[in-house]
């Protein structure tokens, strides 16, 4: 594991690796029930996923300083079958991305950690300037901290409007991420997105962490 886990975390994680679901609302699909919150280890990373949204929850994951050797040429995104995800026609034809939370270019030091962040798990609704933007350069910016400072803990949390837009295909987009960092110093960065085209630098983005 690249991260340390809360308590409550690690409670969790004993349970196994698709542990625990609790349904706030749900829907019924094809006479399955989906559920609110799913926890999953990914080993580079641990997702809360909604599969009433079709969307991640929160992912957590770990920003260590890296050697290159896998690339991600014929990777291609792939759904779960152990969880109702979002897939291909969510993002088919319009302008959201496929937006990694755990980015795969921090992941690129074995093929396996890099085919892991390739899972629809790991993937939300991004507005594609967002993505290749803003978002992309703080992403790059974290990499180089991690040079500096050492490992990095992420955790990337997505907020949804109460009038959030449902595409046709089901999947419900994010209004908003917060990208929260944690140093091995103790100290803290937290950044807000709104799911929409930058009209800034990554640095516009940063907000208080908070107590």
């Amino acid at each position: 594991m690249f991260r340390n886990y809360s308590r409550l975390e690690l409670c969790i994680l004993g349970l196994g690796i698709l542990l625990w679901a609790t349904p706030i609302h749900a829907q019924e699909s094809s006479g399955k029930t989906r559920r609110a919150e799913v926890l999953v280890d990914q080993g580079v990373f641990l997702v809360s996923y909604n599969e009433v949204l079709e969307q991640p929850n929160w992912v957590s994951y770990t920003v260590r300083n890296i050697v290159k050797k896998a690339d991600r040429k014929g990777i291609r995104f792939r759904t779960d079958p152990r969880v109702h995800t979002s897939d291909a026609a969510d993002y088919y034809n319009n302008p959201w991305d496929r937006g990694h939370l755990a980015p795969a270019g921090s992941f690129t030091d074995s093929y396996s950690n890099l085919y892991a962040t390739f899972s629809y798990l790991n993937i939300a609704l991004q507005k594609d300037q967002l993505n290749r933007g803003a978002w992309a350069q703080l992403e790059n910016q974290v990499r180089q901290w991690a040079k500096i400072y050492g490992p990095i803990e992420v955790r990337i949390e997505l907020l949804f409007a109460p009038d959030a837009t449902v595409l046709p295909t089901g999947a419900t987009i994010p209004s908003t991420f917060v990208k929260r960092l944690y140093f091995s110093d103790g100290s803290t960065k937290c950044f807000e997105f709104l799911n929409e085209d930058p009209s800034s630098d990554w640095e516009a983005y940063q907000i208080g962490c908070g107590p």
